[in-house]
């Protein structure tokens, strides 16, 4: 299990632009097809440079229900500065696998191929079908990967019954749902004149900068009033929150300048929202001040664009699903597992929205915190008890006996 980690985290599936995915889905497919699945590999139209390819392996020759599908994201995000060991060397040290993906999510990977092929070399017969798959562009919204493998039926209720995305939570906690997100962009125009009289003009970076404003001053103390009753991890995230992920104005930085006043400001925003936030209003408090600024000030040009909208899910605490994946950590780590939601978004909303599987769960190895961080790693004792509980949760859910 280890080893095939160390393989592919090698191969750099860095997101954006999408590299390396054809083979770290090739690679993975032959260790589903040297444990025994059918493997398909499911490409997506319109991918060129870095083609899009999704990898299915279906183990199991009983009934077709129920069935279990697990799943985990390939693509990582960029390396970023600050390593201090080669980030796709997979190397190991101390008991720990460090590289970029190791957490964030190839371990869950990993983890749940070795945990039901440990059952099939012990000779357990599962009374039901498990499906593995690998698939792309999570880090980007998933578009690609799970919600057009649920598009397509690939994931949905008329065949599948559970769903365990093996994002790092941390191996002692089982994830319900997330929060919801909106992303959104909003480009101010202003008037371009010589910079040496910008009285001649009207700056669209100063106009930004009011909207900034508000939106410091009046509605952030409004979300810090609200609390979610989903058990959101960290604690800080249980209020809703809202990020500026980026802003441009003007002229290139790293261009030539020459005296101009911006005609032009950009800024993409990141609002998170919790269950008990209707999206209707979270996108009607935005609209709200750009329209109030608007009306006070003639020269105050705004275009809202939504980028993305993902709607809160939480899977029902007492179904099946979740009392087993419960049960099976307890099992492993002699401790009840606490229930918990992401703060941000991962593939469950595709599962749920999309495929409209009801019973859907995060679950894997890997430490919550260090996704995305320099020295990334995986704790090799965590990749262990996560592949246990996975193994005790396919027995469980799908009923097993032995040869």
């Amino acid at each position: 299990m280890v080893e095939f980690l160390r393989e592919i985290v090698a191969i750099p599936t860095i997101n954006p632009p999408g590299e390396c995915y054809v083979p770290c889905a090739e690679r993975i497919g032959r260790q589903l097809a040297t444990f025994g699945y059918d493997v398909e590999y499911v490409s997506v139209e319109g991918f060129t440079e870095h083609p899009r390819v999704n990898v299915i392996g279906r183990l199991g020759d009983g009934p077709a229900r129920p069935l279990l599908h697990f799943n985990g994201h390939i693509d990582v995000v960029l390396v970023g500065e600050g390593w201090t060991v080669d980030p796709f060397a997979g190397v190991v040290r101390d008991g720990r696998i460090y590289g970029r993906g190791t957490t964030d999510q190839k371990s869950g990977i990993a983890a749940s191929i070795f945990a039901v092929e440990a059952l099939r070399r012990e000779g357990v017969r599962l009374h039901g079908l498990v499906e593995q798959s690998g698939t792309v562009d999570e880090e980007s919204g998933g578009f690609a990967g799970v919600a057009y493998l649920a598009e397509r039926g690939y994931i949905h209720r008329d065949r599948t019954d559970y769903v365990i995305i093996t994002e790092p939570l941390n191996v002692d906690r089982v994830c319900i749902g997330h929060r919801g997100v909106y992303w959104f962009q909003v480009t101010v125009e202003g008037r371009i004149a010589h910079g040496s009289m910008p009285f001649l003009g009207v700056s669209a970076i100063d106009k930004m900068g009011h909207l900034l404003s508000r939106i410091d001053g009046e509605l952030r103390p409004r979300l810090a009033s609200r609390v979610t009753a989903m058990p959101v991890e960290p604690p800080g995230a249980r209020r809703p929150s809202l990020n500026v992920n980026g802003i441009h104005g003007g002229q290139p930085h790293d261009g030539f300048q020459t005296p101009c006043v911006a005609d032009r400001c950009t800024a993409v925003f990141d609002r998170r929202f919790l269950m008990e936030e209707p999206f209707v209003e979270v996108r009607d408090e935005i609209h709200t001040i750009l329209e109030d600024l608007r009306r006070g000030d003639a020269e105050f040009r705004y275009r809202l664009e939504d980028l993305m909208i993902v709607e809160p899910v939480q899977t029902d605490m007492a179904s099946m699903l979740v009392r087993t994946m419960s049960g099976a950590v307890a099992s492993v780590l002699a401790a009840e597992p606490p229930l918990i939601a992401s703060p941000g978004t991962y593939d469950q909303k595709h599962v749920m929205r999309k495929g409209l599987v009801e019973q859907c769960i995060a679950y894997g190895p890997g430490i919550l915190h260090l996704s995305h961080q320099p020295d990334e790693y995986c704790r090799i004792d965590h990749l262990i008890d996560g592949a246990k509980a996975m193994a005790l949760a396919t027995m469980r859910l799908l009923g097993a006996s032995h040869d």
